[in-house]
């Protein structure tokens, strides 16, 4: 069940729908009407096509310049905050609290239909998945679970392997699973000591404003429920997940997972351990295509105004041909320039 479209905390040209999911949880959606100031001055492309984002851990979605490139290149763009998080929460409710990532599945579908969608296969406007982190890793499992509904995945920093690579997770995650069913909320020792904050927040390092109660200094409390279903999302990836759509990875060139400060944090992804990401994602499908930006951070659209560039840069040359648009080399000429 969904709520009238509403302004958005965003400001001018974004608005927001509750939806209100069967199991009285509830998510929400942002779109974004274009009405607004444009963040980007690139060239406007072909995309006739809808854009889902889904953020990652202790995350809500509030990247503007995102949207309007998304705009610009022609494109219908949502945002969703999945129930737990972000515009979602509500007093009571523990933050990004999940047992398995298929529980967003709800999330989805209720968007999808939000965004106006049949959900029949071929009937709809190609539909582009966007994820960040464990959004990327949630989109990668709905995609495998819901064959032939997207048409293009685009993942900007997925968590699809745990940090002490396949071989770590495989050794704890029995632990995880056991803590997971006998102490579910239970804190598990902080894994984010701020380096992260320090980098992007516009009151430290960074450049970027937020709401510090969706998006905390130091992250949610970590517990055995949401890492025991990371884990099993990470474990059926590794297994591989054969999609059928289109594969576009971005990640960093390298990591820094140290706890403590360093300028080197400025120049790395703080959250993954990028290499075994790269790796880990060659199981998603047949033809996957891993993009490496040198210096960008975990979120690569909050790196430095030089790399996101590149970034939206590298979606555009790739785009065409996952799309396969009707006019494709004229679409491509267009947006050749970003």
């Amino acid at each position: 069940m969904t709520q009238p479209w509403e302004p958005d905390i965003l400001g001018e040209g974004f608005e927001q729908q509750t939806l209100k999911l069967d199991d009285g949880a509830l998510a929400t959606l942002v779109r974004y009407t274009g009405s607004g100031p444009q963040w980007l001055d690139v060239p406007q492309g072909g995309v006739d096509a809808d854009v889902l984002y889904v953020h990652g851990w202790s995350d809500y979605f509030f990247q503007r310049h995102l949207a309007g490139f998304w705009h610009r290149a022609g494109a219908r763009f949502y945002a969703l905050d999945l129930h737990n998080y972000g515009r979602s929460l509500r007093p009571g409710l523990v933050p990004g609290f999940v047992t398995n990532l298929a529980d967003y599945d709800a999330d989805i579908a209720a968007a999808l239909a939000a965004m106006g969608r049949s959900g029949t296969p071929g009937t709809d406007r190609p539909l582009i998945l966007l994820g960040h982190s464990t959004g990327g890793l949630t989109l990668s499992l709905w995609a495998h679970r819901h064959p032939g509904v997207a048409s293009a995945l685009v993942l900007n920093s997925p968590w699809l392997e745990f940090q002490a690579t396949e071989l770590g997770r495989r050794a704890i995650a029995p632990l995880v699973g056991l803590h997971a069913r006998l102490h579910p909320l239970a804190p598990l020792p902080a894994v984010d000591p701020g380096t992260y904050t320090r980098a992007v927040s516009a009151a430290l390092d960074g450049e970027w404003e937020y709401n510090l109660q969706w998006r905390p200094d130091r992250g949610f409390p970590l517990t055995p429920a949401f890492l025991d279903a990371v884990f099993r999302g990470q474990a059926t990836v590794a297994a591989g997940l054969g999609l059928d759509v289109p594969v576009l990875v971005l990640l960093s060139d390298k990591s820094y997972l140290q706890p403590k400060w360093s300028a080197d944090a400025l120049t790395a992804d703080v959250a993954l351990n990028v290499d075994a990401v790269a790796h880990r994602a060659l199981s998603l499908a047949d033809t996957v295509t891993v993009s490496r930006l040198p210096n960008a951070f975990h979120d690569i659209f909050l790196s430095p105004e030089a790399i996101r560039r590149e970034a939206f840069a590298r979606i555009g040359r790739w785009l065409p041909t996952a799309l396969q648009p009707v006019d494709g080399m004229e679409w491509e000429a267009r947006i050749a320039g970003l």
